[in-house]
């Protein structure tokens, strides 16, 4: 496959032009082929939602993301009217003002009238959603999230796919406190550790916090990208994946960035407004391959002490043991290991000589790699997931 890219790049742009619209049209095909299959094949969508360009359209979105989320699209409740929701509901004022604000997230160029009526949609959705769900908090930024779903499915299927996110992968963050979000957060700093602890080290020495990364974890990225295509790739991938994926991403933003972070002043508001403000041209499919990667290598389940284990079991990261036991082949992580693997081995096949030893944390790192690539770590990250206290419906994840 290297060979063939190497051989299109230096051939006329038509040639590369019609190789990556077969690729497309064969990831299509795969797509259709697994959603009509009996059963359903969600092994192969997570796949395909993963794997390079994720989803490829709004069209294919609204068939597969159900699919991700076990919801059933043949029997979708009818909305209430807006009026009935709209009466003595103590979030309506702060949901209004939250989605005047969010005019950023509508396409530019959208008619005046018919972003109003998107808008109008979308404070019901959320109206909709906590009524029938009164455990649940509204949280600034939760608007960010199912605008996403409503432009790209429309607003009764948007709901469906809310109601259940919010009460599964969102349920942190609608808690009454922020106790359980801070606590998400406080995996950020230990994936960092594992891989570069020249960048960890700086930013404890800056004091800089999680903080920063709050709005990404919070809104999925949606409020802090401007393009949307990067959005919905982002989605696609986190659908696919554990619930705490979207911390994973954040990590790998920050070392990406590791240069500048190095370069920064070491106190608290250099690094802070550097990390806050995230560049829009980032290599978005190269983030997503490496989140998985980190996620294979240091599960949640190893990070958890670092992160205050003593909270793991209060969290919807935790919800993970069920997924496990209603669907040992189908699992998200499965897929993520199975790409490890297979980068492995190809790196392996291109390495003639040893590198030169390194420090015993990086010694661990190539132990953890080479053990991936035995197969080995399957069963070690099977187990990790199951201490995780479950709490998961069986069929969230089919």
């Amino acid at each position: 496959m290297q060979c063939e890219i190497v051989s299109l790049l230096s051939s006329p742009g038509s040639a590369l032009l019609s190789y990556f619209d077969s690729k497309k049209k064969r990831k299509v095909a795969e797509i259709y082929q697994a959603l009509n299959s009996d059963p359903i094949d969600v092994a192969t969508l997570r796949r395909m939602a993963i794997s390079e360009g994720g989803l490829l359209t709004d069209e294919i979105r609204c068939k597969v993301w159900p699919k991700l989320l076990s919801v059933n699209t043949d029997d979708l409740p009818p909305l209430p009217a807006g009026k009935e929701l709209r009466e003595d509901n103590k979030d309506y004022q702060q949901v209004l003002l939250d989605v005047r604000r969010s005019l950023r997230r509508f396409p530019p160029g959208m008619p005046d009238d018919q972003r109003e009526g998107l808008q109008e949609e979308l404070i019901d959705i959320i109206l909709h959603v906590l009524k029938r769900n009164p455990q649940l908090h509204y949280y600034q930024g939760y608007h960010d999230i199912v605008v996403t779903f409503l432009l790209v499915v429309g607003d009764r299927l948007a709901t469906a796919l809310v109601e259940k996110l919010s009460t599964h992968h969102l349920r942190d963050f609608m808690d009454p406190t922020m106790d359980n979000t801070k606590h998400i957060l406080n995996y950020l700093m230990p994936i960092i550790d594992q891989v570069n602890p020249e960048v960890h080290d700086f930013m404890q020495s800056a004091e800089v916090g999680t903080i920063f990364a709050l709005s990404w974890l919070i809104t999925w990225f949606g409020h802090v990208l401007s393009d949307f295509r990067h959005v919905v790739r982002l989605y696609d991938f986190f659908l696919a994946c554990h619930p705490l994926m979207p911390i994973y991403f954040a990590a790998v933003i920050v070392l990406y960035r590791e240069q500048e972070v190095l370069d920064c002043e070491c106190d608290m508001a250099s690094v802070h407004h550097l990390l806050s403000q995230i560049p829009q041209d980032l290599p978005y499919e190269t983030l997503i391959s490496r989140a998985g990667d980190l996620f294979v290598q240091f599960p949640p389940s190893e990070l958890a002490r670092e992160a205050a284990q003593q909270q793991a079991e209060r969290t919807a990261a935790s919800t993970f043991k069920d997924f496990e036991l209603a669907s040992v082949q189908q699992r998200p992580d499965t897929v993520l290991r199975q790409r490890f693997r297979e980068r492995l081995r190809g790196e392996e096949r291109t390495k003639s000589i040893l590198t030169k030893p390194r420090t015993n944390r990086f010694v661990k790192l190539a132990v953890m790699g080479l053990t991936v690539a035995l197969g080995a770590a399957a069963l070690a990250v099977v187990k990790s997931a199951l201490e995780w206290a479950p709490k998961f419906e069986l069929q969230i994840f089919p």
